[in-house]
C-alpha cells in the first residue's frame, strides 16, 4: 500500500482536490436555494419532481462521507510521502554519515599511513645523519691525530733544526772568536812591528839627523833651489826668507809657501817660483832624511 502511494500519490491528490471541488459545488447550491426569496407574484406552473429534505441530507452526508474519506486518503498519502521522504532523508544522512565516517577512516588511516612514513623516513634521516656525524667524528678524529702527527714532527724538525742553528752559531761564533783572536794576535805583532819599525827609524833618523848626511842633504836642496832662482830687479842684497816645502816621495814639489821674508812681494813669488822651477828635488842620500814637509833658509848672497 505504501509503495502504491509513493508511486501514485499526484493522481491521489489529484482525485481528492475534484471530489471536494464536487462536493463544495453541490452544497453552494443547496444553500443558495435555501435561502432564497419566493416572487411576489404567482407563482408560474412548475414542472418539477419534489425532493424530500432527509434524502437530500442523506445524499449531502454521503458527500462529506466521501470527502472526508478522500482526505483521509489524501492525508494518509501525504503522511506516506512524508514518511518516505523522511526516511528517504534519513537514509540519505546515514549514508552520508556513513561515508563521512569512511572518509574520515579513510583519512584518519591514510593519516596514520604518512605519518608512520614520515616517522620511517625521519628514523631514516636520523640514522643517515648519525652515521654521518658518526663518520665526520672518525673524520676530526683522524684531523687530530694527524695534526698532533704534524705537530710533533714539526716540533721534531723545530728542535732538530733549532740544535743545529745553535751548534752553528756556536761554530759560527767559535770561528769568528779564533778568527778575531788571530786577527788581533796579527795587529798586535803588526802593531809591535811597526812600534819596533818606528823605533827603528826614529833611532836612524836621530842618528842620521844628528850626523852630516842631513846637513848636506838640505844644503844640495838649497843649492838646487837657488841656482833656479831667478832674481828680480827689485830684490835687495842681504835677502833672507823661510821657506815651507812640500814634497811627495820621487821629490816633486806640491806646494811652496814663504813665511818669514825681508824682500818685497816680488821676491817672494821668485822664491815659489825657484822651488817650482826645481822641482823634482834631489833623493836624500838616505830615506830615513827624506821629509814630506820640510823647512829651509833662503839667503842667496851667502
Amino acid at each position: 500500500m505504501r509503495d502504491f502511494l509513493r508511486e501514485h500519490s499526484w493522481a491521489v491528490v489529484v482525485s481528492v482536490l475534484l471530489h471536494g471541488l464536487l462536493v463544495a459545488g453541490l452544497v453552494l447550491a443547496a444553500l443558495k436555494s435555501a435561502h432564497r426569496t419566493p416572487p411576489s407574484l404567482q407563482p408560474l406552473p412548475i414542472d418539477a419532481v419534489v425532493v424530500d429534505s432527509q434524502v437530500l441530507h442523506a445524499a449531502q452526508r454521503a458527500q462529506n462521507d466521501r470527502a472526508e474519506q478522500d482526505a483521509a486518503l489524501a492525508r494518509a498519502a501525504a503522511e506516506a510521502q512524508a514518511a518516505a521522504a523522511a526516511k528517504s532523508a534519513d537514509e540519505a544522512r546515514a549514508a552520508e554519515v556513513a561515508k563521512a565516517a569512511e572518509q574520515t577512516k579513510e583519512a584518519e588511516q591514510a593519516k596514520a599511513a604518512e605519518q608512520a612514513k614520515a616517522a620511517e623516513q625521519a628514523k631514516a634521516a636520523e640514522q643517515v645523519k648519525a652515521a654521518e656525524q658518526a663518520k665526520a667524528a672518525a673524520a676530526d678524529a683522524a684531523k687530530v691525530a694527524a695534526a698532533d702527527q704534524r705537530r710533533l714532527s714539526d716540533a721534531k724538525v723545530a728542535a732538530e733544526s733549532k740544535q743545529a742553528a745553535e751548534a752553528k752559531r756556536a761554530a759560527e761564533a767559535k770561528q769568528i772568536a779564533d778568527a778575531k783572536h788571530a786577527a788581533d794576535e796579527r795587529a798586535r805583532q803588526e802593531r809591535e812591528a811597526e812600534l819596533r819599525k818606528q823605533l827603528a827609524d826614529e833611532e836612524r833618523r836621530s842618528a842620521v839627523e844628528s850626523g852630516p848626511l842631513r846637513d848636506s842633504y838640505i844644503a844640495k836642496l838649497r843649492n838646487r833651489i837657488q841656482n833656479a832662482w831667478i832674481k828680480p830687479p827689485s830684490a835687495s842684497v842681504g835677502l833672507d826668507c823661510l821657506v815651507e816645502v812640500t814634497q811627495i816621495p820621487g821629490g816633486e814639489v806640491t806646494g811652496v809657501r814663504v813665511t818669514q821674508c825681508n824682500g818685497d812681494a816680488a821676491a817672494r813669488q821668485s822664491i815659489e817660483n825657484a822651488v817650482y822651477r826645481a822641482s823634482p828635488l834631489p833623493d836624500p842620500p838616505d830615506p830615513a832624511l827624506f821629509e814630506r814637509n820640510f823647512v829651509f833658509r833662503f839667503k842667496p848672497n851667502e
